[in-house]
């Protein structure tokens, strides 16, 4: 992807057309689909607790991805591309959590052939690449928001 700054009105990366597009945005999407699957058997005195607050953290990554991209000015996508990083973040907390918890140390049902320990590895993965994924687009943003004044 490269950026052009003559044209303002669209986020001016080349040959992203739409929030879809943008990898940053189809990984938020992986990790809420991975958090809805991890915690669908998570204790019923969590459903309003741990699994709601994870799966509203992770919901809002993609989300504010998406509003970050309908956004005109560059400042305004830079805000809420911080905000999915902080949804980030309050993720990566609650599912720390839940670990200490023991919520994870079940295996997934044998036709998965991995274990949940595997799963919550490759999500912690993913979501520490996200976050350096998200901390470039945040960067590259302010720049073009500095080149357009």
């Amino acid at each position: 992807m490269t950026y052009d700054k003559s044209q303002p009105t669209t986020t001016s990366l080349k040959g992203i057309n739409s929030f879809e597009d943008l990898e940053v945005w189809q990984m938020g999407k992986d990790i809420v689909m991975k958090i809805y699957h991890l915690t669908k058997d998570f204790p019923k005195q969590e459903s309003f607790g741990l699994t709601s607050q994870m799966r509203e953290s992770a919901l809002s990554v993609p989300a504010n991805i998406a509003e970050g991209f309908g956004r005109y000015h560059y400042m305004d996508k830079a805000k809420f591309y911080l905000n999915a990083r902080g949804s980030l973040y309050e993720l990566k907390s609650h599912l720390l959590i839940a670990q200490e918890l023991g919520y994870f140390n079940e295996s997934l049902p044998v036709s998965t052939n991995i274990s949940k320990s595997q799963s919550i590895t490759s999500l912690f993965n993913m979501i520490d690449n996200l976050s350096l994924k998200l901390n470039n687009l945040i960067t590259a943003t302010r720049k073009l928001s500095k080149g357009a004044q």
